[in-house]
């Protein structure tokens, strides 16, 4: 090649330079074309997922995670489920770097703006196990889909913006003037909030089981349907009975409704006392069904008691005028001073001897005392003459009060210590040859079941005898009521 000869350049040749021009063109376009399905040679992950409705989608709309773009929808298509309800699977082509979504991951459809464009958002699960390439997320990951702002304002057709103003006229007629009410009212929210919770809380509860609750209702609502037009018919009636009212509004319903937050105040506070009373009540007829049954058979008697009965009825009133004069004293004698002195003076009384009568009342009521006492004194009489009747007396000698020294062999037994002759300690048998029964029994204070003693224990002259043993003060053991002891025939 000799030095004289040009180099070729590119930049001088048009048709190279013509040709390289179109080819970038054609890729460009290329690109262009294919954006919405991606870039080619560029690895992908394709899903499919169920929705229950694709109206708005079209193929090359956007997938989003976190509103961050990572791939397109190729493929809209229906499918019928084996229920018969038809929904869309849409196939997703996704960028790898979210390989795998979880099989837990929801789908929703978004409007991404005014106009109708829509994306499709995952929301990506919390479970371990991914989608692998070409799974299926289920209908039952797909949420609800957004109501579109088409739709939204398709709900204020004519008749809803006229009722809407009427509402408004109506509900600014209504607060009109009321801006210290409206105040108040925020002011008493906080404590009506704090006074609902517990409420609410219960409402809550599973315990409550609002859902039964308003799944009843529902039942109900179902069942009353077939009548709806009856008890629309019900509400026009309803219109004439509140013209009726009306001449009346005012100012008996409207002192009603005045007087109405301090009666509801009261029953607040008093309904719940009146609730053991209520209990009682149940419990009462409750237990007077039987007898009301029996009622039945004596009915015929009780309607004739009814019939004698209303004549006498009749002339109660001028019975009840004849005893005016009566109460007239009555009232007269409950307002003189001196009475009230002397129910002061017997409540004084009374409760001086409420102690005393407390210890004395059970020696009669239940050990039945004072009248053993009196029949033992009318039998101590015997049969006299015309200077009258002699007392039977018996004398009892105490164990060693017949002994002798003198003739100590055929004497009495000595017994020491016994109740015939001083002592220096309580009577405890003696020496051998002594009488057996020289032991001390004493009960100073025997139990007459009074209070803080045994009840229905009556020792006095009933307590069994201990042989060879000094007892003194209380047996052990309940030796039961005199009463019963009186009905066997027994003294004391």
């Amino acid at each position: 090649m000799s030095s004289g000869r040009r180099k070729s350049s590119i930049a001088a040749n048009p048709v190279l330079i013509g040709a390289v021009t179109t080819l970038v063109l054609v890729v460009l376009v290329f690109l262009a074309y294919n954006a919405n399905n991606g870039l080619p040679f560029v690895p992908s992950y394709d899903i499919k997922v169920e929705v229950p409705n694709a109206a708005g989608l079209v193929k090359g709309n956007e997938v989003r995670v976190g509103g961050t773009r990572v791939g397109v929808i190729t493929k809209i298509e229906p499918q019928t489920q084996p229920d018969g309800a038809v929904v869309a699977v849409l196939t997703l082509k996704l960028n790898s770097v979210v390989e795998p979504v979880p099989d837990d991951t929801t789908v929703m459809i978004r409007p991404r703006s005014a106009l109708g464009l829509k994306y499709v958002q995952l929301t990506r699960g919390s479970s371990q196990q991914g989608l692998p390439n070409g799974g299926t997320l289920a209908i039952a990951q797909a949420r609800p889909e957004p109501v579109e702002i088409d739709e939204f304002f398709d709900m204020f057709d004519e008749p809803t913006r006229r009722a809407s103003q009427a509402n408004l006229a109506w509900f600014g007629n209504a607060i009109s003037g009321r801006g210290v009410d409206l105040n108040l009212f925020i002011q008493d929210l906080k404590p009506f909030a704090e006074e609902i919770t517990p409420l609410m809380r219960n409402l809550s509860s599973q315990r409550t089981d609002l859902s039964g609750f308003i799944t009843g209702l529902s039942q109900s609502s179902t069942v009353v349907a077939p009548v709806a037009e009856t008890q629309a018919q019900m509400f026009v009636n309803l219109d004439t009975t509140f013209e009726a009212l009306a001449s009346v509004a005012r100012p008996y319903i409207q002192e009603s409704i005045t007087e109405g937050p301090e009666t509801l105040q009261n029953a607040t506070v008093n309904l719940p006392r009146l609730r053991p009373f209520l209990v009682n009540s149940a419990t009462l007829w409750r237990a007077l069904q039987p007898g009301i049954k029996s009622f039945t058979g004596a009915a015929p008697d009780l309607a004739s008691i009814v019939t004698v009965g209303t004549p006498v009825f009749k002339s109660s009133p001028a019975f009840n005028a004849q005893l005016a004069t009566t109460f007239t004293a009555v009232a007269g004698f409950a307002t003189n001073p001196s009475t009230t002195l002397g129910v002061v003076d017997l409540t004084e009384t009374a409760t001086i001897l409420k102690p005393t009568l407390a210890f004395a009342t059970p020696a009669q009521t239940t050990c039945n005392y004072l009248a053993i006492l009196l029949r033992n004194v009318a039998e101590i009489g015997s049969e006299g003459g015309s200077t009258g009747q002699a007392q039977r007396v018996m004398v009892m000698a105490t164990p060693g009060g017949l002994f002798d020294p003198a003739s100590p062999s055929t004497s009495a037994p000595i017994s020491p210590n016994n109740e015939g002759l001083p002592s220096s300690a309580p009577a405890n048998g003696g020496p051998p040859g002594s009488d057996i029964t020289n032991y001390l029994h004493s009960n100073p204070y025997p139990y007459t079941a009074a209070p803080g003693q045994p009840a229905g224990e009556c020792e006095a002259g009933r307590e069994n005898y201990e042989v060879e043993k000094v007892v003194i003060g209380n047996p052990p053991g309940n030796e039961g009521s005199a009463g019963a002891f009186e009905s066997t025939g027994g003294s004391k």
